[in-house]
């Protein structure tokens, strides 16, 4: 058994996944920038909102496009399934942008040396 970090979901044996939540990428790009996790992101949001990426505006507060407490959860748990980034659960209110938040998410995959999965929470 793989220990896993403090807040982290353990691992579905079964291959399920809760409605909403992507598949994780098999395989990452060598290094992730700010552009990348901001296409990333807006996806995402897009996807929780039922919009098209196109009508989201990377500096619009989350907040104002409706994200409650629950979607922010189901974000910061898609993050962990799409870059091994294990972050504090907040990561989405810390950073209320699609542009902060994605700055906040390149820096922490920087400092994991350009490969996910830290032992434990990244330092926000």
């Amino acid at each position: 058994m793989v220990p896993q970090p403090t807040g982290a979901p353990a691992p579905d044996p079964s291959g399920t996944r809760p409605p909403g939540r992507t598949q994780a990428r098999t395989a990452l790009p060598e290094q992730l920038g700010e552009r990348e996790f901001v296409r990333w992101l807006t996806a995402r949001l897009a996807e929780f909102l039922g919009r098209s990426a196109d009508d989201i505006d990377p500096r619009t507060p989350f907040a104002e496009y409706g994200l409650d407490s629950v979607a922010a959860l189901s974000l910061y748990g898609d993050i962990e399934d799409e870059f091994a980034l294990y972050l504090e659960p907040t990561v989405a209110w810390d950073h209320p942008t699609v542009e902060a938040l994605a700055r906040c998410l390149a820096d922490a995959y920087a400092h994991s040396g350009g490969r996910p999965g830290p032992a434990g929470p990244a330092e926000v």
